[in-house]
């Protein structure tokens, strides 16, 4: 594997790294929801998961169907 024989200077590394940039965020707008979020993620709302406009996780309470006496 090929190595230089001398070191390099800092700006020679610098030249090379200028190309590497912090791109932003791309959010987006649920059409379901309405809810902002980053895109290609999964997003919380009200405690369900959404994702694509579909629900994945729903962590609402359970509703107890009948009440038992002992």
């Amino acid at each position: 594997m090929p190595n230089p024989k001398r070191r390099h200077s800092q700006q020679r590394g610098a030249k090379r790294r200028t190309h590497y940039k912090a791109t932003p965020e791309t959010w987006t707008v649920d059409a379901v929801t309405g809810e902002s979020h980053l895109r290609h993620r999964a997003h919380w709302v009200e405690n369900k998961l959404y994702y694509r406009g579909k629900v994945l996780v729903d962590k609402a309470p359970a509703v107890e169907g009948g009440e038992q006496n002992p």
